[in-house]
Formats: structure tokens, sequence, C-alpha cells
């Protein structure tokens, strides 16, 4: 077995056991610690299809999340308050809001994708950031939905067999849907798709030439990517039970891409070590100092800067240094 599975491995292990163990001890708050990182890190490990195995740097990802979000929130909020029944969209069902975020969520990425993809380079990224912005600012302008106060989930989707509301529950489902997303993302870029995606990414012009439609190529793997970022900002609003237009700030995009650089682009694990790295920092010097941003944003710099390839990159450094 590889070093890279072996530290997949036991970090998937961790991930899996000492958050319950907490919480069983008395200590909620890293349970709902991890259960956050765990959401963050599927929306990474989708963001890193792109990124890492695509080469296509998106500064608009947290838009997926938050439109996930609002596609639990405002049907719950219909449910409440009355509006959108004929189109049985007031309802707190599962089976209509998880599917509703998919699926809002693809077809966002399939329509900015279609023309962020005409571009590259810096314009590619500007483009991506401006789509987002466009779908924030949009948000902000309904008051029914709160505005740019946010809107309060009073009622968690309901799914047979799991309730979302025992604590313990909801991280396993953010778990399973983890090990899921990784799986699916394995599974693609071992692939032929995956071959031609990354070949996109070293020579496009030669992949080209060899008769491969690398822009259907990579919008599909956009359109994917924005799934199953829907999918994890349908978590996250079941788990916060609150959202507001902030989740799809271009920030929140920046602190994405910081957790799959952080962690190790076009690597499996990679993104789930700079979610945790990430969140976890974030918390500690959160506690020590008021101005936890300039000690965080150092230590970031850092290891972009030093850390090539991120910590999985640097894993494999040593490893190339002791042979």
């Amino acid at each position: 077995m590889s070093r890279r599975n072996i530290i997949t491995l036991v970090v998937m292990a961790l991930l899996a056991v000492l958050p319950p163990v907490f919480y069983l001890t008395g200590n909620a708050f890293y349970l709902d610690l991890a259960t956050r990182l765990t959401i963050l890190a599927i929306a990474a490990v989708s963001l890193n299809l792109i990124l890492g195995y695509g080469g296509l740097i998106s500064f608009g990802h947290a838009a997926y999340l938050g439109i996930g979000a609002y596609a639990v929130g405002i049907p719950a909020h219909h449910w409440l308050y009355g509006g959108l029944e004929s189109l049985g969209l007031a309802t707190t069902s599962g089976y209509v809001q998880i599917p509703l975020a998919i699926g809002v969520a693809a077809l966002f990425a399939l329509v900015t994708g279609a023309i962020c993809l005409r571009t590259k380079g810096v314009y590619f990224i500007m483009i991506t950031m401006a789509f987002a912005q466009m779908m924030y600012y949009a948000i902000v302008s309904i008051e029914e939905y709160g505005g740019d106060d946010g809107l309060v989930i009073d009622s968690r989707s309901e799914l047979p067999f799991i309730d979302l509301d025992d604590p313990l529950q909801l991280f396993g489902l953010a778990y399973v849907s983890l090990v899921v997303a990784m799986l699916i993302v394995r599974m693609i870029v071992n692939s032929r798709f995956g071959m031609v995606l990354r070949g996109a990414k070293g020579n496009n012009e030669r992949v080209v030439m060899l008769g491969f439609n690398t822009y259907l190529f990579r919008l599909t793997a956009y359109v994917i990517a924005g799934a199953m970022a829907g999918y994890a900002g349908a978590l996250l609003g079941n788990f916060t039970t609150f959202i507001s237009p902030e989740m799809m700030d271009w920030g929140r995009s920046g602190e994405l891409m910081f957790m799959v650089i952080l962690g190790g682009t076009a690597t499996l694990v990679g993104p789930v070590i700079g979610a945790t790295l990430f969140i976890v920092l974030e918390e500690v010097l959160s506690s020590l100092t008021v101005y936890w941003h300039l000690p965080f944003g150092l230590l970031l710099l850092a290891v972009v800067l030093f850390g090539k390839g991120g910590i999985m990159g640097m894993l494999r450094a040593d490893k190339e240094d002791s042979e």
C-alpha cells in the first residue's frame, strides 16, 4: 500500500472515530466542529475536481454552497408561511430539498460554465467571481428571504431512517457523503474522462489535436463539481439552520480555494486535510486573539510559498528526501 493511501485511510479513520468519541464524552462542540469541516470538505473535494485535476481556478465556487443551502431554506420557509404549494416546493421533505439543491446548482453551473469556459486565465477567474457575486446580490435583494440579514430554517430536512436533529446522525450523513464524494472524484479522475481532463490541464492544444472536445469535458466536470457543492450546501443549511447571502460571497470561495491548496491539489485526501487544518487553525487562533486573521494569513502564506504542493506535497518531498 502506498504512503498516500495510508495517509488517506488514517485521516478518514480519525475523522470517523474522534468526533463521536468527543460527543459521547460530553464535548459536543468538537462534533459540531467536525460536522462543519466535513461539509466544507465535500465542497473542497468538488472544487479540487476542477481546480486540481482540471486546472480551472474558480473564484465563485461558494455560490453553489449558497444555492444548496437556500434550496433547503426556501421550501422550509414556504412550508411554514405558505406559498409555492402549486409547485410542490413548500415542504421540509429531504426527497424534494436535496435533489432541488443538486439540480439548481448543476443548472447554474451549466449556464455559467458554458460562458466562463469560453475564457481562460485571469478572465476565467474574474468571470466566475462575477457570476457568484450576481447570485449574491440577487439573494440580498429578496426581502422575503431575509435579504442581507439571512433566513432561519425552522425545520431541518426530513429523511427516512435519519433524524437530522440528532447531531450524531447529521455528522454520520455528512461523513458518509464525504466518503462518497471522494470515491466519485477518484473514479472520475482515473477514468478515460479524467485522463482527458488532466491532459487538457497540462496541454489543452495537444489534447484538442488528438480529437477531443475539451470544452465539453471541462463543462461536464464543472457541472459535476457544482452539483456536489450544491449538495454540500444542502447539508450546511441543515447544520447551521441559518442561511445568508454571505455563504456565497467571493471571500468564501477564496476559503475553499485555500483549503484545497493547503491540503494539496490533485490529491484525493488533500482537500480534507486542508479543510481540517483551516477550520482548526481558525478556531484556535480566534480563541487566542481578536487579531487572529494576521497570524492565520501568515501561516497560509507560508504554506503556499514554501510548502510546494501543500501538506501532501510536503509529505511526498519528505519521502523523496529519505529515499
